[in-house]
């Protein structure tokens, strides 16, 4: 038996992508079968044309599954990952969040371990007061939060953020560093969901 990881995230550019892929893969590599699920895009056309980085993102990751509520429901554990937007968490994935309220009243995220990542474009653009407003709805689901702490050398060099990995998108794609954080993260956040349902950790 296995658990179950769902990695719902939204990503204008690619970093959160990046990220994203890289926590599913240290989940997978951890022994759970992984959902990669992006959530919509609400932006209009005009505004994402006029930046060809997120045209370009937009267009490669098209064949992404879409989020639903099924995923939430289906998985045992969550990492969730957003751009900063002002310090706080992108529209696109707040609305996504902001539909789970039937979930939550029947208690499905209740109990389940969860974690969060996170990208801004400057070294301290943000980050930490993101991951902490993903917390936040982790909460309020009655989640069991798992960030990732100073618990493994990964951690320190990829920043040193315990609240979850973070990127600095100015200096471009995620770097060896802190792809491996996240894959780090997804392998924890697998750990920590095998042990709360009494399986066998590797």
């Amino acid at each position: 038996m296995s658990v179950k990881v769902a990695v719902v995230y939204y990503s204008s550019t690619g970093a959160v992508h990046q990220l994203a892929q890289a926590v599913a893969e240290g989940a997978g590599k951890a022994g759970a079968e992984v959902r990669l699920r992006r959530v919509p895009e609400l932006a209009p056309d005009a505004a994402i044309d006029a930046n060809p980085a997120w045209r370009a993102h937009v267009d490669a990751t098209s064949g992404i599954d879409l989020a639903t509520l099924d995923d939430l429901e289906w998985a045992d554990a969550y990492a969730l990952g957003s751009p900063t937007r002002f310090g706080n968490v992108a529209a696109q994935l707040k609305q996504f969040v902001d539909t789970t309220g039937g979930l939550w009243q029947r208690g499905v995220m209740a109990d389940k371990p969860a974690t969060a990542f996170t990208s801004a474009h400057n070294l301290h653009g943000g980050n930490e007061s993101t991951l902490l407003a993903l917390y936040n709805t982790f909460h309020h689901w009655g989640s069991v939060i798992v960030s990732p702490g100073f618990t493994d050398p990964a951690v320190y060099a990829a920043g040193g953020n315990p609240y979850g990995t973070a990127h600095p998108a100015a200096n471009g794609a995620p770097g060896e560093d802190v792809l491996a954080a996240a894959r780090y993260q997804g392998t924890r956040l697998t750990t920590i969901a095998k042990r709360l349902k009494g399986l066998a950790v590797d």
